[in-house]
């Protein structure tokens, strides 16, 4: 897959903006970054568009900028050359999207029904917008129509928000979602970039959805272990589970037989997507420890970070 779109992927959330006025580009971009979420598609809905790219990809390099509502083969030139890195239309254009596989730019047709696509498909093309989605019938019509065909991705547009987010995004041919809630014209127009700022941060949280597992406790010896853990049972009312290496206390207790990472033991964090945590993660200049990982049927189930807190170490878990 082109790794612009596999960015996409991995960032999750594509915020749709309509730009009024090109200068309110700068501080529209910032508030994306700052709310963790550095994408934008900037739609060709208002003549200020073409400019706000070339402003946010001249002053903004860490953000990843594209153009939406991209109707003609003209506007798709006009955008790439202010900047745009990736091209998002409404609907399925010929013309636009074999100029978009002709220059090598990456392309996000929209398609509603199945002959929108297999005319993809047969372009190579292996990501789409699903648009409108809500107003089309929502996660009951893509999964429907979406089953018989492999190696194809959506974003599903319009009607995206807070509500359902996490509904699509847990869908596998789900690739990213778009949406406009976190940027609507009226914040934009007002100024108020900080409620942009605080929006995203949210969508971000709730998309990735942390939320404690369990702590695990480090002890020297099997016998030491099965002693703290007869403790949490005693004090708690909580069943023991003997594992190969350590000892369950209920679901919120783990206590291990041997020392492990964390000078006390680890915090274990879960995630609805240990990809797209991880990508947000190393935002935050926070990586993982590849030799830790554990995978089941080839996939990424758990990892380490290289951070520590308070003495136990950082266990990212896929729910």
């Amino acid at each position: 897959m082109n790794e612009i779109l596999e960015k996409i992927g991995e960032l999750g959330i594509v915020p749709v903006v309509k730009m009024e006025k090109a200068e309110d580009a700068l501080p529209l971009g910032k508030a994306l970054i700052d709310g963790d979420l550095p994408i934008a598609e900037i739609t060709f809905r208002t003549s200020a568009a073409e400019e706000a790219i070339k402003i946010l990809t001249r002053e903004l390099p860490t953000l990843l900028v594209g153009a939406g509502t991209v109707l003609t083969v003209e506007q798709t030139k006009k955008a790439v050359s202010a900047g745009a890195q990736f091209i998002v239309s409404p609907g399925f254009n010929p013309k636009v999207v074999d100029y978009c596989i002709e220059n090598s730019i990456p392309i996000t047709p929209g398609i509603n029904n199945p002959t929108q696509i297999e005319m993809a498909l047969e372009r190579g093309i292996e990501v789409v917008k699903f648009f409108p989605a809500e107003a089309s019938g929502g996660l009951p019509l893509l999964e429907s129509m979406s089953a018989p065909y492999t190696g194809i991705k959506f974003i599903p547009t319009g009607g995206i928000n807070l509500n359902n987010l996490t509904s699509y995004l847990s869908k596998k041919k789900v690739h990213a979602c778009g949406g406009s809630w976190m940027v609507k014209p009226e914040l934009i127009s007002s100024g108020n970039f900080d409620e942009i700022t605080r929006i995203t941060r949210e969508a971000v949280a709730i998309m990735l959805g942390f939320e404690l597992a369990h702590l695990g406790i480090n002890e020297e010896d099997e016998d030491k272990a099965l002693n703290s853990a007869s403790l949490l049972s005693h004090l708690f009312y909580l069943p023991i589970k003997e594992g190969t290496s350590s000892f369950f206390v209920g679901s919120g207790f783990e206590v291990t037989k041997n020392k492990y990472l964390g000078k006390h033991g680890h915090i274990s964090v879960a995630t609805n997507d240990i990809h797209r945590a991880i990508t947000y993660l190393k935002m935050k200049n926070i990586s993982i420890l590849p030799e830790t990982a554990k995978e089941k049927e080839g996939k990424l189930k758990a990892v380490y970070l290289d951070q520590e807190v308070s003495g136990f170490a950082i266990y990212l878990l896929q729910k």
